[in-house]
């Protein structure tokens, strides 16, 4: 797989779980917030998965942000 992708899968995942700490959310109740499974939000935050534009958008409002503030 390209490496540029795998970086963009490493930061965008990186970025997730520092403000999903920061506001203070264990990755369960992250995930119930968000309408995922914990184990999904895990590999995105580890960069292993390629995130559809509807769970970025999940993910961003349950953060209280725009998808924009995420990248």
């Amino acid at each position: 797989m390209d490496r540029e992708l795998e970086a963009l899968k490493k930061t965008f995942g990186a970025q997730v779980r520092d403000l999903r700490q920061a506001q203070g959310y264990s990755q369960e109740s992250f995930a119930e917030v968000c309408e995922l499974h914990r184990t999904y939000i895990g590999a995105i935050e580890r960069g292993e998965r390629n995130v559809s534009l509807e769970n970025i958008f999940k993910i961003a409002k349950a953060l209280g942000l725009k998808i924009s503030d995420l990248f």
